[in-house]
């Protein structure tokens, strides 16, 4: 899969990628699509992104766009448009000129240390090819955390194809049984998480529905993926529906450094 990053300063590309996961643990992150089953000659969807309390309510900050991806039909790379940051959210358009399923997803891959130094706290944030020379020899009590997210959604114009939802063997990964443009009230879809291309058992996973502010109950459901990563999802109404789970601690790609992968996704459940 190719990337499509904006260039950014390294520091504020850094900051990015890595404070997204740390903000999911007290705030929500997501990307909301004007729409996800389009047809016509010249269709676009527009998309939300924003970090907030109440599912997809402009109300705390916006979502960076560094780490934007997006993954056509043909699996090339679709540059967005109009993007903007506001106060609140940020937006960009997205032409569909492909027939087929687009992959949409904010993805970011880091690094986190804390250690002392002649008796102080000292704190780094960067890359893994920087990491060699970033922390001195002498440092002690070292801690370093491999910090990895995907937050994503789905569009299609026309036919649902697959081509685009290919793994890329890369942190927590959805990998749909179930296409995610092909949900509908009063069925059950199957999807299979993922980590590092290789199934993710007993990984929880939280789903809830929008407009919960105008709810007395929030709708969620606590859901565990089975033994062979599938996780089996039961729509009772439709709508747009936010899905998290994340993954701490075990082995990392990177010598030496805690996991921590978070995978956001959104998904649009139409009426029977």
């Amino acid at each position: 899969m190719k990337t499509l990053l904006r260039p950014l300063c390294a520091a504020a590309a850094l900051t990015a990628m890595l404070a997204a996961p740390m903000a999911a643990q007290a705030h929500r992150q997501w990307m909301l699509p004007s729409m996800t089953v389009l047809s016509g000659t010249d269709p676009w969807v527009t998309v939300d992104a924003a970090v907030s309390n109440d599912l997809f309510v402009f109300e705390h900050v916006p979502m960076r766009l560094d780490g934007l991806v997006i993954t056509g039909p043909d699996r090339a790379a679709v540059a967005p448009q109009n993007a903007a940051t506001g106060k609140y959210r940020s937006t960009f358009d997205i032409p569909l000129t492909t027939p087929g399923t687009y992959r949409i997803a904010s993805v970011g891959d880091g690094l986190m240390a804390s250690y002392k130094l002649n008796g102080e706290q000292k704190r780094w944030r960067g890359a893994a090819s920087e990491l060699a020379t970033a922390i001195p020899a002498e440092a002690t009590d070292v801690r370093i955390t491999h910090s990895q997210r995907r937050i994503e959604t789905f569009a299609t114009l026309g036919e649902p194809t697959t081509e685009a939802l290919t793994p890329t063997g890369q942190g927590l990964e959805l990998a749909p049984v179930t296409h995610p443009n092909d949900l509908f009230a009063g069925e059950t879809a199957q999807f299979r998480l993922l980590l590092d291309g290789q199934p993710a058992s007993g990984v929880e996973v939280t789903v809830i529905r929008g407009g919960g502010r105008y709810r007395d109950e929030p709708g969620e459901m606590k859901l565990t993926t089975a033994a062979n990563g599938l996780l089996e999802i039961s729509w009772d109404e439709p709508g747009m529906y936010w899905m998290e789970a994340e993954v701490r601690g075990g082995k990392s790609p990177i010598e030496g450094a805690e996991r921590m992968a978070v995978y956001v996704g959104t998904l649009e459940v139409l009426p029977e």
